[in-house]
Protein backbone atom coordinates (compact mmCIF):
# COMPACT_ATOMS: atom_id res chain seq x y z
CA UNK A 1 0.00 0.00 0.00
CA UNK A 2 2.85 2.61 0.62
CA UNK A 3 4.19 1.73 -2.73
CA UNK A 4 1.28 2.60 -4.53
CA UNK A 5 0.58 5.71 -2.21
CA UNK A 6 4.65 6.61 -3.50
CA UNK A 7 3.37 6.33 -7.27
CA UNK A 8 -0.27 8.53 -6.71
CA UNK A 9 2.20 11.20 -4.84
CA UNK A 10 4.51 10.89 -8.26
CA UNK A 11 1.75 10.95 -10.84
CA UNK A 12 0.22 14.12 -8.79
CA UNK A 13 3.35 16.16 -8.75
CA UNK A 14 3.34 15.79 -12.71
CA UNK A 15 0.18 16.55 -13.13
CA UNK A 16 0.91 19.59 -10.83
CA UNK A 17 4.08 20.93 -11.70
CA UNK A 18 3.18 23.18 -14.75
CA UNK A 19 0.33 24.58 -12.21
CA UNK A 20 2.66 25.98 -9.89
CA UNK A 21 6.17 26.83 -12.31
CA UNK A 22 3.71 28.00 -15.85
CA UNK A 23 6.74 29.91 -17.40
CA UNK A 24 8.20 28.97 -20.57
CA UNK A 25 11.32 28.27 -18.94
CA UNK A 26 10.26 25.63 -16.55
CA UNK A 27 8.03 23.49 -18.86
CA UNK A 28 11.23 23.40 -21.47
CA UNK A 29 13.30 21.78 -17.82
CA UNK A 30 10.68 19.48 -16.71
CA UNK A 31 10.33 18.31 -20.35
CA UNK A 32 13.90 17.95 -20.44
CA UNK A 33 13.60 16.32 -16.84
CA UNK A 34 11.31 13.60 -18.09
CA UNK A 35 13.78 12.47 -21.12
CA UNK A 36 16.76 12.72 -19.03
CA UNK A 37 15.07 10.23 -16.43
CA UNK A 38 13.90 7.82 -19.01
CA UNK A 39 17.35 7.67 -20.54
CA UNK A 40 19.16 7.76 -17.02
CA UNK A 41 16.97 4.50 -15.64
CA UNK A 42 17.05 2.64 -19.09
CA UNK A 43 21.20 3.22 -18.47
CA UNK A 44 21.01 1.90 -15.01
CA UNK A 45 19.31 -1.52 -16.10
CA UNK A 46 22.67 -1.94 -17.72
CA UNK A 47 25.35 -0.46 -15.48
CA UNK A 48 23.22 -0.23 -11.99
CA UNK A 49 21.06 -3.70 -12.52
CA UNK A 50 23.57 -5.82 -15.01
CA UNK A 51 26.62 -4.55 -14.19
CA UNK A 52 27.35 -3.86 -17.87
CA UNK A 53 29.41 -0.73 -18.32
CA UNK A 54 28.18 0.98 -21.33
CA UNK A 55 30.16 3.78 -23.77
CA UNK A 56 27.83 3.38 -26.15
CA UNK A 57 24.10 3.92 -25.19
CA UNK A 58 23.43 7.15 -26.79
CA UNK A 59 22.72 5.00 -29.97
CA UNK A 60 19.54 3.41 -28.86
CA UNK A 61 18.53 7.09 -27.65
CA UNK A 62 19.80 8.40 -31.17
CA UNK A 63 18.49 5.46 -33.44
CA UNK A 64 14.82 5.79 -31.71
CA UNK A 65 15.09 9.61 -32.40
CA UNK A 66 16.06 9.29 -35.42
CA UNK A 67 13.11 6.66 -36.48
CA UNK A 68 10.48 8.58 -34.42
CA UNK A 69 11.45 12.27 -36.15
CA UNK A 70 11.13 10.06 -40.01
CA UNK A 71 7.56 8.65 -38.06
CA UNK A 72 6.59 12.27 -37.61
CA UNK A 73 7.63 13.61 -41.34
CA UNK A 74 5.81 10.13 -43.25
CA UNK A 75 2.80 11.70 -40.74
CA UNK A 76 3.15 14.71 -42.57
CA UNK A 77 3.41 13.80 -46.17
CA UNK A 78 0.34 11.33 -45.25
CA UNK A 79 1.96 8.38 -45.73
CA UNK A 80 1.37 7.51 -42.29
CA UNK A 81 -1.74 8.19 -40.50
CA UNK A 82 -1.45 7.47 -36.20
CA UNK A 83 -1.45 10.24 -33.43
CA UNK A 84 1.66 11.69 -32.53
CA UNK A 85 1.16 10.51 -28.82
CA UNK A 86 2.50 6.77 -30.36
CA UNK A 87 5.85 8.78 -31.92
CA UNK A 88 8.05 7.77 -27.88
CA UNK A 89 6.91 3.73 -28.95
CA UNK A 90 7.83 4.24 -32.01
CA UNK A 91 11.28 5.04 -31.37
CA UNK A 92 11.20 2.42 -28.18
CA UNK A 93 10.74 -0.50 -31.13
CA UNK A 94 13.18 0.70 -32.94
CA UNK A 95 15.46 1.39 -30.12
CA UNK A 96 14.45 -2.03 -28.99
CA UNK A 97 15.55 -3.90 -32.71
CA UNK A 98 18.84 -2.17 -32.20
CA UNK A 99 19.67 -3.97 -28.84
CA UNK A 100 18.35 -7.16 -30.40
CA UNK A 101 21.03 -7.07 -33.08
CA UNK A 102 23.71 -5.24 -31.39
CA UNK A 103 22.91 -7.17 -28.10
CA UNK A 104 23.15 -10.82 -30.23
CA UNK A 105 26.83 -10.49 -29.64
CA UNK A 106 27.74 -7.86 -27.50
CA UNK A 107 26.46 -9.74 -24.50
CA UNK A 108 28.32 -12.60 -25.15
CA UNK A 109 31.23 -10.70 -23.51
CA UNK A 110 30.84 -8.86 -19.74
CA UNK A 111 33.41 -6.73 -18.04
CA UNK A 112 35.72 -4.06 -19.91
CA UNK A 113 35.28 -6.57 -23.27
CA UNK A 114 31.88 -5.56 -23.17
CA UNK A 115 32.79 -1.94 -22.51
CA UNK A 116 35.40 -1.91 -25.30
CA UNK A 117 32.29 -3.34 -28.04
CA UNK A 118 30.00 -0.84 -26.62
CA UNK A 119 32.55 2.07 -27.40
CA UNK A 120 33.34 0.88 -30.72
CA UNK A 121 29.54 0.58 -31.64
CA UNK A 122 28.79 3.95 -30.68
CA UNK A 123 31.37 5.36 -32.51
CA UNK A 124 30.68 3.31 -35.44
CA UNK A 125 27.00 4.64 -35.44
CA UNK A 126 28.27 8.25 -34.58
CA UNK A 127 30.64 7.61 -37.63
CA UNK A 128 28.01 6.21 -39.85
CA UNK A 129 25.23 9.06 -39.60
CA UNK A 130 27.36 11.46 -41.00
CA UNK A 131 27.75 8.94 -44.48
CA UNK A 132 24.61 8.19 -44.28
CA UNK A 133 22.74 11.38 -45.33
CA UNK A 134 19.93 9.52 -46.63
CA UNK A 135 18.77 8.56 -43.08
CA UNK A 136 20.58 10.75 -40.80
CA UNK A 137 20.71 13.73 -42.54
CA UNK A 138 24.33 14.34 -42.36
CA UNK A 139 25.67 17.42 -39.78
CA UNK A 140 22.31 19.41 -40.43
CA UNK A 141 19.86 16.14 -38.85
CA UNK A 142 16.60 15.38 -39.76
CA UNK A 143 13.73 17.16 -38.63
CA UNK A 144 9.70 16.89 -38.26
CA UNK A 145 6.68 18.82 -36.83
CA UNK A 146 4.61 17.35 -34.07
CA UNK A 147 1.64 19.35 -35.05
CA UNK A 148 0.54 17.15 -38.24
CA UNK A 149 -1.75 14.31 -37.78
CA UNK A 150 -5.01 13.38 -36.09
CA UNK A 151 -5.40 15.46 -32.71
CA UNK A 152 -5.68 13.49 -29.58
CA UNK A 153 -9.29 14.53 -28.32
CA UNK A 154 -8.58 17.91 -29.63
CA UNK A 155 -4.76 19.00 -29.47
CA UNK A 156 -2.16 19.04 -31.78
CA UNK A 157 0.85 19.40 -29.55
CA UNK A 158 1.14 22.90 -30.79
CA UNK A 159 1.55 24.25 -27.12
CA UNK A 160 4.68 23.50 -24.57
CA UNK A 161 2.40 22.43 -21.88
CA UNK A 162 0.54 19.68 -24.47
CA UNK A 163 4.31 18.34 -25.09
CA UNK A 164 4.69 18.61 -21.53
CA UNK A 165 2.08 16.40 -20.30
CA UNK A 166 2.74 14.11 -23.03
CA UNK A 167 6.72 13.49 -22.03
CA UNK A 168 5.35 12.78 -18.45
CA UNK A 169 2.65 10.35 -19.13
CA UNK A 170 5.62 8.26 -21.41
CA UNK A 171 7.91 9.26 -18.51
CA UNK A 172 5.42 8.06 -15.75
CA UNK A 173 4.84 5.03 -18.05
CA UNK A 174 8.38 4.10 -18.69
CA UNK A 175 9.71 4.58 -14.74
CA UNK A 176 6.59 1.98 -13.56
CA UNK A 177 7.59 -0.56 -16.14
CA UNK A 178 11.29 -0.04 -15.37
CA UNK A 179 10.79 -0.81 -11.71
CA UNK A 180 7.98 -3.72 -12.28
CA UNK A 181 10.78 -5.19 -14.71
CA UNK A 182 13.05 -5.06 -11.51
CA UNK A 183 10.83 -6.75 -9.74
CA UNK A 184 10.25 -10.08 -12.40
CA UNK A 185 12.80 -13.02 -12.20
CA UNK A 186 14.45 -11.59 -15.10
CA UNK A 187 15.10 -8.55 -13.03
CA UNK A 188 16.57 -10.43 -9.80
CA UNK A 189 19.09 -12.93 -11.71
CA UNK A 190 20.17 -9.47 -13.50
CA UNK A 191 21.33 -8.23 -10.25
CA UNK A 192 22.90 -12.12 -9.57
CA UNK A 193 24.79 -11.94 -12.59
CA UNK A 194 26.17 -8.76 -11.78
CA UNK A 195 27.31 -9.82 -8.42
CA UNK A 196 28.41 -13.62 -9.14
CA UNK A 197 28.05 -14.55 -13.32
CA UNK A 198 29.71 -17.92 -11.76
CA UNK A 199 27.10 -18.72 -9.06
CA UNK A 200 24.51 -17.50 -11.65
CA UNK A 201 25.54 -20.33 -14.01
CA UNK A 202 25.94 -23.20 -11.57
CA UNK A 203 22.32 -23.10 -10.40
CA UNK A 204 21.09 -23.19 -13.88
CA UNK A 205 20.84 -19.87 -15.08
CA UNK A 206 22.40 -18.18 -18.35
CA UNK A 207 24.35 -14.75 -17.76
CA UNK A 208 24.61 -14.25 -21.09
CA UNK A 209 20.74 -14.87 -21.38
CA UNK A 210 19.98 -12.56 -18.73
CA UNK A 211 22.43 -10.15 -19.92
CA UNK A 212 20.68 -10.23 -23.52
CA UNK A 213 17.11 -9.74 -22.07
CA UNK A 214 18.69 -6.47 -19.83
CA UNK A 215 20.29 -5.18 -22.85
CA UNK A 216 16.91 -5.35 -25.07
CA UNK A 217 14.84 -3.64 -22.46
CA UNK A 218 17.54 -0.81 -21.30
CA UNK A 219 17.60 -0.47 -25.88
CA UNK A 220 13.89 -0.48 -25.90
CA UNK A 221 13.04 2.34 -22.74
CA UNK A 222 16.26 4.66 -24.66
CA UNK A 223 14.45 4.37 -27.57
CA UNK A 224 11.67 5.66 -25.63
CA UNK A 225 13.44 8.33 -24.20
CA UNK A 226 14.79 9.43 -27.94
CA UNK A 227 11.28 9.54 -28.98
CA UNK A 228 9.92 11.80 -26.39
CA UNK A 229 13.31 13.87 -27.65
CA UNK A 230 12.49 13.90 -30.96
CA UNK A 231 8.76 14.88 -30.29
CA UNK A 232 9.97 17.81 -28.06
CA UNK A 233 12.44 19.44 -30.77
CA UNK A 234 11.59 17.90 -33.48
CA UNK A 235 15.63 17.50 -34.50
CA UNK A 236 17.86 14.95 -34.32
CA UNK A 237 21.35 15.25 -35.38
CA UNK A 238 24.74 13.42 -35.04
CA UNK A 239 25.46 14.96 -31.53
CA UNK A 240 22.40 12.47 -30.14
CA UNK A 241 24.37 9.51 -31.23
CA UNK A 242 27.91 10.56 -30.32
CA UNK A 243 29.92 9.69 -27.56
CA UNK A 244 29.20 13.28 -24.90
CA UNK A 245 25.78 11.56 -24.96
CA UNK A 246 26.73 8.50 -24.12
CA UNK A 247 28.97 9.94 -21.13
CA UNK A 248 26.18 12.51 -20.25
CA UNK A 249 23.84 9.66 -19.03
CA UNK A 250 26.75 7.82 -17.26
CA UNK A 251 26.73 10.81 -15.16
CA UNK A 252 23.38 10.97 -14.67
CA UNK A 253 23.44 7.32 -13.22
CA UNK A 254 26.50 7.00 -11.56
CA UNK A 255 26.35 10.65 -10.12
CA UNK A 256 22.22 9.83 -8.96
CA UNK A 257 23.35 6.80 -7.49
CA UNK A 258 23.57 3.32 -9.36
CA UNK A 259 22.77 1.10 -6.67
CA UNK A 260 18.93 2.31 -6.17
CA UNK A 261 16.35 2.30 -8.91
CA UNK A 262 15.81 6.01 -7.82
CA UNK A 263 19.12 7.46 -8.09
CA UNK A 264 19.22 7.50 -12.11
CA UNK A 265 16.30 10.09 -11.12
CA UNK A 266 18.12 12.45 -8.83
CA UNK A 267 21.06 12.10 -11.12
CA UNK A 268 19.00 13.54 -14.40
CA UNK A 269 17.42 16.16 -12.53
CA UNK A 270 20.47 17.45 -10.84
CA UNK A 271 22.24 17.05 -14.45
CA UNK A 272 19.29 19.12 -16.06
CA UNK A 273 19.59 21.70 -14.06
CA UNK A 274 23.62 22.12 -14.10
CA UNK A 275 22.62 22.39 -17.96
CA UNK A 276 19.69 24.57 -18.23
CA UNK A 277 20.43 27.33 -15.24
CA UNK A 278 23.92 27.16 -14.63
CA UNK A 279 25.08 27.70 -18.13
CA UNK A 280 22.96 30.86 -17.95
CA UNK A 281 25.59 32.08 -15.19
CA UNK A 282 28.79 30.42 -16.36
CA UNK A 283 30.89 29.51 -19.28
CA UNK A 284 32.66 27.06 -16.96
CA UNK A 285 29.57 24.70 -15.94
CA UNK A 286 31.05 21.74 -17.73
CA UNK A 287 34.00 22.29 -15.49
CA UNK A 288 32.23 22.57 -12.33
CA UNK A 289 29.81 19.43 -13.51
CA UNK A 290 33.86 17.53 -13.73
CA UNK A 291 34.43 18.36 -10.47
CA UNK A 292 31.15 17.20 -9.05
CA UNK A 293 31.64 13.84 -11.12
CA UNK A 294 35.04 13.71 -8.95
CA UNK A 295 33.53 14.09 -5.50
CA UNK A 296 31.24 11.79 -6.08
CA UNK A 297 33.59 9.19 -7.59
CA UNK A 298 35.88 10.07 -4.30
CA UNK A 299 33.47 10.42 -1.63
CA UNK A 300 30.19 9.21 -2.45
CA UNK A 301 31.04 6.36 -4.97
CA UNK A 302 26.96 5.49 -4.12
CA UNK A 303 25.96 9.03 -5.33
CA UNK A 304 24.22 11.69 -3.46
CA UNK A 305 20.72 9.06 -3.23
CA UNK A 306 23.55 7.12 -1.38
CA UNK A 307 24.58 10.43 0.78
CA UNK A 308 20.65 10.23 1.87
CA UNK A 309 20.42 6.63 2.46
CA UNK A 310 23.23 6.84 4.41
CA UNK A 311 20.99 8.35 6.92
CA UNK A 312 18.14 6.05 7.04
CA UNK A 313 19.44 4.08 10.22
CA UNK A 314 19.09 7.75 12.21
CA UNK A 315 16.48 8.40 11.17
CA UNK A 316 14.39 4.63 12.41
CA UNK A 317 16.23 5.50 15.42
CA UNK A 318 15.42 9.15 15.85
CA UNK A 319 18.47 10.48 16.16
CA UNK A 320 18.94 12.92 13.00
CA UNK A 321 18.23 15.65 16.00
CA UNK A 322 21.98 14.91 16.56
CA UNK A 323 23.33 15.79 13.81
CA UNK A 324 21.74 19.12 13.28
CA UNK A 325 24.13 21.26 14.70
CA UNK A 326 27.18 19.50 13.82
CA UNK A 327 25.96 19.65 10.43
CA UNK A 328 25.38 23.70 10.76
CA UNK A 329 28.46 24.08 11.47
CA UNK A 330 30.17 21.78 9.15
CA UNK A 331 28.04 23.11 6.36
CA UNK A 332 28.82 26.89 6.96
CA UNK A 333 32.73 27.09 6.68
CA UNK A 334 32.03 24.69 3.85
CA UNK A 335 29.34 26.93 1.88
CA UNK A 336 32.33 29.86 2.70
CA UNK A 337 34.82 27.87 1.29
CA UNK A 338 32.98 26.51 -1.96
CA UNK A 339 31.97 29.87 -2.46
CA UNK A 340 34.94 31.44 -2.58
CA UNK A 341 36.75 28.55 -4.59
CA UNK A 342 33.90 28.95 -7.38
CA UNK A 343 34.64 33.32 -6.90
CA UNK A 344 38.61 32.92 -8.01
CA UNK A 345 38.53 30.09 -10.76
CA UNK A 346 35.33 32.93 -12.11
CA UNK A 347 37.50 35.78 -11.75
CA UNK A 348 40.61 33.94 -13.44
CA UNK A 349 38.48 33.50 -16.33
CA UNK A 350 37.19 36.54 -16.30
CA UNK A 351 38.17 39.24 -19.19
CA UNK A 352 36.47 42.39 -17.31
CA UNK A 353 38.47 44.70 -15.53
CA UNK A 354 36.00 44.59 -12.64
CA UNK A 355 33.90 41.23 -11.85
CA UNK A 356 30.71 41.48 -9.99
CA UNK A 357 30.30 38.51 -7.49
CA UNK A 358 27.61 38.01 -4.96
CA UNK A 359 27.43 41.94 -4.62
CA UNK A 360 31.03 42.57 -4.34
CA UNK A 361 33.49 44.47 -7.26
CA UNK A 362 36.11 42.24 -7.53
CA UNK A 363 39.16 43.22 -9.57
CA UNK A 364 40.77 40.33 -11.77
CA UNK A 365 44.07 42.15 -11.86
CA UNK A 366 43.94 43.63 -8.34
CA UNK A 367 46.27 41.57 -5.64
CA UNK A 368 43.68 43.31 -3.44
CA UNK A 369 40.84 41.27 -4.32
CA UNK A 370 42.99 37.74 -5.04
CA UNK A 371 44.20 38.58 -1.32
CA UNK A 372 40.78 38.89 -0.02
CA UNK A 373 39.73 36.04 -1.76
CA UNK A 374 42.34 33.82 -0.55
CA UNK A 375 42.21 34.79 3.11
CA UNK A 376 39.00 34.48 3.18
CA UNK A 377 38.67 30.73 1.93
CA UNK A 378 42.10 29.93 4.06
CA UNK A 379 39.94 30.90 6.88
CA UNK A 380 36.97 28.72 5.92
CA UNK A 381 39.04 25.51 4.82
CA UNK A 382 40.47 25.77 8.17
CA UNK A 383 37.41 25.78 10.49
CA UNK A 384 35.70 23.19 8.16
CA UNK A 385 38.84 20.99 9.28
CA UNK A 386 38.05 21.90 13.02
CA UNK A 387 34.66 20.84 12.52
CA UNK A 388 34.95 17.45 10.84
CA UNK A 389 35.66 15.50 14.15
CA UNK A 390 33.06 16.38 15.93
CA UNK A 391 30.99 15.67 13.11
CA UNK A 392 32.33 12.31 12.87
CA UNK A 393 31.62 12.31 17.06
CA UNK A 394 27.84 13.05 16.08
CA UNK A 395 27.48 10.61 12.96
CA UNK A 396 28.84 7.27 15.53
CA UNK A 397 26.56 8.15 18.07
CA UNK A 398 23.59 8.97 15.76
CA UNK A 399 23.87 5.61 13.86
CA UNK A 400 24.64 4.05 17.57
CA UNK A 401 21.60 2.19 19.37
CA UNK A 402 21.43 2.75 23.14
CA UNK A 403 23.12 0.48 25.50
CA UNK A 404 20.29 -0.41 26.92
CA UNK A 405 18.38 -1.36 23.54
CA UNK A 406 21.22 -3.13 22.85
CA UNK A 407 20.86 -5.69 25.75
CA UNK A 408 17.62 -6.31 25.60
CA UNK A 409 18.43 -6.98 21.39
CA UNK A 410 21.06 -9.36 22.38
CA UNK A 411 18.53 -11.65 24.86
CA UNK A 412 16.01 -11.25 22.22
Amino acid sequence: MGRLAIWIVFGVVLLVLPQIFDSVLSLSIFTQMTIAIVFALSYNMLLGQGGMLSFGHAVYFGLGGFLAVHAMMMIEFETLSFSITLIPLVGGVFGLLAALFIGSFSTHKAGTVFAMISLGIGELVAASSLILVSFFGGEAGVSGDRTYGPPFFGIDFAQDDHVYYLAAAWMFLSVLCMYLFTQTPAGRMANAVRDNPERAEFIGYSARRVRFISFAMAGFFAGIAGGIFAVNYEILTEENLNAATSGRVLLMAYIGGLGFFIGPIVGAVVLTLINSLLSNYTDLWMLYLGILFLLTVMFLPRGLTGLLMMHRVAWQLGHMRLLLLPYTLTAIPGAVFVLGTIAMIEMSHAEETEFVYMGLALSPEGYGSWALLLGVTAVAFFFLRRTLPRLREAWSQANTLPRLQRHEDGHL
